[in-house]
């Protein structure tokens, strides 16, 4: 089954949404903002990922620049864990879509990546 987490609203990922109709496999689709993630399951996607949790974080988001940026600016250095708490706490600092296919996921920007796992 495929799970990705969006944000209905989104018109760039409207065409992930897209692309994943054409897929024959079983989809849940959850909206990030209605089903927020605990640390667990963030840990749990961003090791799917394969990436370091800033590396999920939109930075050029209005709530990181306003919060975080300058911390970093001034030499402040944050932890995986600092970054997955900032995370729970801005869900809209995750960058998504997240489209999961069992042990294989990719943030589905550009859209086209989603083929790599469907």
């Amino acid at each position: 089954m495929i799970v990705i987490y969006h944000n209905p609203n989104s018109v760039s990922e409207s065409h992930s949404l897209e692309i994943l109709e054409t897929s024959k496999h079983k989809q849940e689709h959850i909206k990030y903002e209605d089903k927020l993630l605990d640390v667990e399951k963030l840990g749990k996607i961003i090791n799917i990922l394969r990436i370091n949790p800033i590396e999920l974080i939109r930075t050029e988001h209005r709530i990181w620049k306003d919060n975080f940026q300058h911390l970093l600016d001034s030499g402040h250095e944050f932890s995986d864990t600092d970054y997955v708490n900032i995370m729970i706490e801005y869900p809209k600092l995750i960058e998504r879509p997240i489209v999961i296919n069992g042990r294989k996921a990719v943030i589905g920007k550009p859209p086209k990546k989603i083929f790599n796992i469907t």
